[in-house]
This record gives structure tokens, C-alpha cells and sequence, in this order.
């Protein structure tokens, strides 16, 4: 089960919140944290991947909790819901564009929406619950979600994506803005014009008026022969590239004739075209309810420093340089920026680290023990080195990293654990063969 903490003190809020987590009692523990230092202490020590941020609530200083999360965004990234008093509010947060907010809803749309919204965070735990800079990735990641009409979901999905891409270092800041620029306008257009059917001179009689698209789409989608239609969304993600795609159950469109028109402005009219400029190629299929893009991943770097190592000393390394020598009685801990690095032990080579691993030479640090591998980098690489007694004097100042640490080696132990039973089970299946090879007729 996982703890979803909540930062309010308003009890209708709280009650829709704890009734909605009952529903999903298997899955999710409701933690209310109302109390200013409470909350300040709980980031930093719980390091929640998803927390409830209620800014309507003026006895709350939301704003400082907003700055404990942007000083350190390598600790405390994203995952954040917020509620906005009234749409006044939720408006004035959506212009933040803040990278680290995943949902703004109004306090009367959680209240009401509190156990859809589990039920989202349910589906797609494996992107919410996964903190990418303790995971060793996979070579390949494929999935898919599927949307309902509602533009919650949609701002919700293409947050979700972006910023997951972002968390595991897939894109940097300029990658972000790109991808999250392209992917609501295909989905915005999927549920407008595919789903809904809105054409384009009812949008523009519509905004004409002064009037709000939301509310268009969500009187569009109570007719019997839109309420069912859904967005589906996919993703294949490998070390080399990102390719997104977004279908409707809508008619499609002739995409070949509206992207051959000119940018112009305008009312609206312009998502196709302003998708395009986002990202480098966008195709659609034939029937033109369905467009795909690809981005190249950035490879081998991070794109934060954790707090505590941004003063330390930076190290710079070209192609087969030394980091450290097998035996040599150092225990000085590095933090992997960019780059790879061949570990070799008695010559021989046993794996290559990259900035998805974190740090190298930690046993060492920890065991004050002599180095137990040979360090190479491959290629061009930078790394942070931290003495270990400048590294416990930060401890001090900064306990929670103590934590964090910790966590992080007790989940290498638990992978390395899984891989040993998995290395177990290959090697008893190879021999169950061989003795029945050696045996036959038994």
C-alpha cells in the first residue's frame, strides 16, 4: 500500500478524501499533515511521490512548501495535486506552467472527483510510483492509457508522461516544454474535434461568444453517441528514443490539406500546426484519427545536482581516464552528471555504470574499505566528488539524504537479490536439461 499525504486542514476536503482512499483500501493510506513543519519534515523524510497541496487553505503557507520542493528538485521532484479554492484560483496556478504539479482542480472538483483520481493515480502506478533515479531502466518500456473526454485527464496524462520522461532523464528543460507543448495540443484536438465532433465554425461561434471550450466539450460528451468514445495513449520508450502516439473514436480528419494551410492567427485554428513546431515530425495514419511523433532521448546525463553536492568539486574526464584504481585505500563518494564508466574487477570487466545508477564508489565510502573495482570512464564524462567528511558534515546539516541513501542501497540489494533468484532459476531449468540428456528414457 501506499501513503498519500494530504496538506489541509479543510474537513470536507479531508472526509472526500479519506471516503475516496476506503474505496481503495487494498491500495492507498490516507496521511493527513496539516501542522507547517509537520509537513516540511514529512517531504523531506517520506520523499512522497505523490502529495495533496491544498492552496485554497490560507492557513497553510503553501508558497514556502513550494519552495522546500524547487530548492532540492532532484529529492523532491513533481507528483503534485493541487486544489485551488475557487477557478479564480486554479487559474492563476495554471499560469505557473510549474513542472512539479500534475492536476489543478477547483475544491468542489476533488471533493467530487476525489476517487476518479485515485483510480487514475491506480492505473498508472508504474509511472507515479517509480522514482526513475533509483530504478536500473529497462532496455524497453511500451504501455498505453486510455482517456476519457474529460480535460482533467487530459492535462493529467500529458503531465504524467512529460514529466516521467523528465524524472528518469529522458529529456532536459527545453525537451519538457517541447514534448508537453505537442502532446496537448494532438489531445486537445482528439477530444474536441474527433470525439466531439466540435467543427470549426462552432468553436469559433463558441469563443466568439466570450464562452469557455470546457464546458463545450463536457455538454458535447453527454450525448449517447460521444459519452463512450475514449483518447488512447501510447508509448514506446527505448534508450535511443521516445515515440508517443494519440488516437481517438472520432471520423478523422484530411490532415494533408489542413497541414499544407498557413499558420495564422486567430481565434484557434492553429493546434496542428503549432503541434508541428514543438516537435520535429508528426504523422498521422490514413484516416487521420490517430498522430504519432518521436523524440531522440537524451543519453548518459542528469538533469539536476542533489542540493547537498552543488558547492563540491567537479571532475571532468575524457575518453579511458582513471576515477579510481582497484585496492587504492580511497573512500571518496562520486555523484554520476554525465557520462559512463566501466567497472572492472581483477581485469576483468563486470559492468558500466551511467547516471541512472547515482554514485559510484558508495561500498567504499561506507565500509571505509580500499576500493573494491577499477574505475574507467568511456568516453567524455563529468562526476562530483564528495570527501567523506565533507559528505558526513552535509549528512548533519541534511539528515533526510542519510535516509535517502539508505533507501537507495537497500533497493539495489533487493534488485540484486530478484536478479541472483532469477540466475537460479536459468541455471537449475539448464540443468534439469543437461541430466536429461545425460539420462534418456527416464
Amino acid at each position: 500500500m501506499k501513503s498519500i499525504p494530504i496538506f489541509s486542514k479543510n474537513q470536507p476536503t479531508i472526509q472526500a478524501f479519506k471516503a475516496a482512499c476506503a474505496k481503495f483500501s487494498s491500495e492507498f493510506i490516507p496521511v493527513v499533515v496539516q501542522d507547517q513543519e509537520e509537513i516540511i519534515s514529512y517531504l523531506n523524510y517520506e520523499l512522497p511521490e505523490i502529495k495533496i497541496f491544498d492552496f485554497g487553505d490560507d492557513s497553510l503557507d503553501t508558497e514556502s512548501l513550494m519552495e522546500v520542493i524547487h530548492a532540492d528538485p532532484w529529492l523532491l521532484f513533481g507528483g503534485i495535486i493541487a486544489i485551488a479554492q475557487n477557478h479564480q484560483q486554479k487559474i492563476q496556478l495554471e499560469k505557473r506552467r510549474d513542472p512539479n504539479i500534475l492536476l489543478i482542480l477547483t475544491r468542489s472538483n476533488f471533493q467530487d472527483n476525489a476517487g476518479r483520481i485515485l483510480r487514475i493515480i491506480t492505473q498508472n502506478s508504474q509511472f507515479l510510483f517509480n522514482r526513475g533515479m533509483q530504478q536500473q531502466m529497462k532496455t524497453n518500456e511500451t504501455g498505453s492509457f486510455i482517456s476519457d473526454n474529460d480535460p482533467t485527464d487530459i492535462l493529467f496524462y500529458c503531465n504524467l508522461i512529460t514529466g516521467y520522461l523528465y524524472n528518469t532523464n529522458r529529456i532536459n528543460d527545453d525537451g519538457r516544454s517541447a514534448i508537453q507543448g505537442a502532446l496537448m495540443e494532438l489531445l486537445l484536438n482528439a477530444v474536441e474535434h474527433g470525439n466531439c465532433k466540435i467543427s470549426f465554425d462552432e468553436k469559433t461561434a463558441w469563443l466568439s461568444q466570450g464562452k469557455n471550450m470546457l464546458d463545450l466539450i463536457a455538454e458535447k460528451s453527454k450525448a449517447p453517441d460521444v459519452a463512450h468514445k475514449k483518447v488512447y495513449i501510447s508509448y514506446e520508450i527505448s534508450n535511443l528514443r521516445t515515440r508517443i502516439s494519440v488516437r481517438d473514436d472520432g471520423d478523422g480528419f484530411d490532415w494533408k490539406k489542413r497541414l499544407a494551410g498557413e499558420l495564422t492567427a486567430g481565434l484557434h485554428g492553429m493546434g496542428i500546426k503549432l503541434a508541428e513546431s514543438f516537435v520535429s515530425s508528426i504523422s498521422y495514419n490514413s484516416r487521420g484519427n490517430e498522430a504519432s511523433f518521436e523524440i531522440t532521448n537524451q543519453r548518459d546525463a542528469t538533469n539536476s545536482i542533489p542540493v547537498i553536492m552543488q558547492e563540491q568539486q567537479i571532475l571532468d574526464f575524457g575518453d579511458k581516464q582513471l576515477v579510481c584504481r582497484e585496492n587504492e585505500p580511497s573512500n571518496d563518494l562520486y555523484y554520476i552528471r554525465s557520462g559512463k564508466y566501466a567497472v572492472y574487477v581483477q581485469r576483468k570487466l563486470v559492468s558500466v555504470l551511467t547516471p541512472k545508477d547515482i554514485f559510484i564508489g558508495e561500498m567504499s565510502f561506507l565500509l571505509n574499505d580500499r576500493r573494491s573495482a577499477t574505475i574507467i570512464s568511456i568516453g567524455n564524462g563529468s562526476l562530483v566528488k564528495i570527501p567523506k567528511m565533507e559528505f558526513i558534515s552535509l549528512i548533519r546539516s541534511h539528515p533526510h539524504y542519510g535516509i535517502f541513501l539508505s533507501r537507495l542501497l537497500a533497493q539495489r540489494l533487493a534488485r540484486q537479490s530478484t536478479q541472483t533468484v532469477q540466475i537460479r532459476e536459468e541455471f537449475n531449468k539448464v540443468k534439469l536439461e543437461l541430466d536429461t540428456i545425460k539420462t534418456p528414457g527416464l
